[in-house]
């Protein structure tokens, strides 16, 4: 991997302010510095910023447990997250047993199947990543990145400015646009992408509204898409389970989820900071999808080699999910 250089003048996203009584706290998590104006999108990651009031019905250790969470996440380095994850070696896309294929794979067949289309995409807790949104952007017109943490969401500001010192994803657009098949260049892919991320917004995962109550992001959306986001900022299972009842309400009746995440996870390094997981298995996975209303359409699970259990986690797999919302309660 390496470094972008300097490309056509930054394109000017969408931007949403956090309500008076939501700023400077994340996604109901913990305490972020409010981002000051720049060219980089401004958003909330995977949590956002939160209200200070405790949610209704949540217990208070369970806000404690939150809170703990989003405490961790201050020190959260998305290069050295960046550089445990999407570089050699779990970044070395030329080994077809390799995590980044397989993740690649499952999201480049499951759009082909053209079922996961639309007009209106969101990624729910981006992160400093954009590799989720390669395939996706060929479906949607309108996605919309959210983030937890600022120095996540300036990462993305990088990337999608083509600013000096952004992460280097054209390994992975090279690698998405051979699997595919359509002739397409790997730079026509990240100019594809880059035209239809059209905002980065807040959001909070533990909150009933996620985005917010008057969010800029077109609501209900067709699709999401979320990879390793809610067992990472959940404290628990329950939290696990609410935050995914919440996330659903963001999408239509009909609509599909595409959710990756780590299997038997507990933590993971991000530079100095080690983070706490909670552990998820692949029932849990279809339990959870199946009591938030949805249809499973595939359920897939990648089994981490041991070369590649290099001592930033303690990750056993991955899973993949495509879920379809049904049309009504008890459908």
């Amino acid at each position: 991997m390496g470094w972008r250089k300097r490309g056509a003048p930054p394109r000017r996203l969408v931007t949403q302010p956090l309500p008076p009584q939501r700023r400077g706290r994340v996604a109901g998590l913990g305490y972020i510095k409010r981002p000051e104006a720049s060219r980089a999108p401004v958003g909330g990651g995977g949590m956002s910023q939160a209200d200070p009031r405790h949610a209704e019905g949540t217990a208070p250790d369970v806000d404690t447990g939150r809170a703990m969470v989003a405490s961790a996440y201050q020190r959260f380095e998305p290069g050295a997250y960046l550089r445990n994850n999407y570089a050699p070696p779990r970044g070395d896309l030329s080994s077809p047993d390799g995590v980044g294929p397989w993740k690649l794979g499952c999201l480049a067949k499951t759009f082909a199947t053209g079922e996961v289309a639309g007009r209106t995409l969101i990624d729910i807790g981006s992160g400093p990543t954009i590799y989720q949104l390669l395939s996706a952007c060929a479906y949607f017109e309108d996605i919309t990145m959210t983030d937890f943490l600022e120095v996540n969401r300036q990462e993305l500001g990088l990337w999608l400015h083509e600013e000096p010192g952004a992460f280097d994803w054209s390994m992975y657009s090279q690698h998405v646009c051979l699997i595919e098949g359509r002739g397409e260049s790997w730079q026509e892919k990240e100019r594809q992408l880059r035209a239809r991320v059209k905002r980065v917004l807040p959001i909070d995962v533990h909150q009933p509204q996620p985005l917010g109550i008057s969010s800029l992001a077109p609501l209900p959306a067709d699709a999401l898409i979320s990879a390793f986001c809610l067992e990472a900022v959940s404290p628990d299972l329950t939290s696990f389970q609410r935050a995914l009842d919440h996330i659903t309400t963001l999408l239509k009746p009909g609509g599909h989820l595409l959710l990756i995440g780590g299997l038997e996870e507990s933590w993971y390094h991000a530079g100095a900071v080690r983070l706490t997981v909670v552990p998820v298995g692949e029932e849990t996975v279809r339990e959870a999808l199946l009591q938030s209303g949805y249809e499973i359409r595939d359920l897939r699970t990648y089994v981490m080699p041991a070369y590649l259990q290099t001592g930033v986690d303690d990750v056993k797999g991955i899973f993949f999910a495509w879920a379809q919302k049904k049309m009504r309660v008890g459908a």
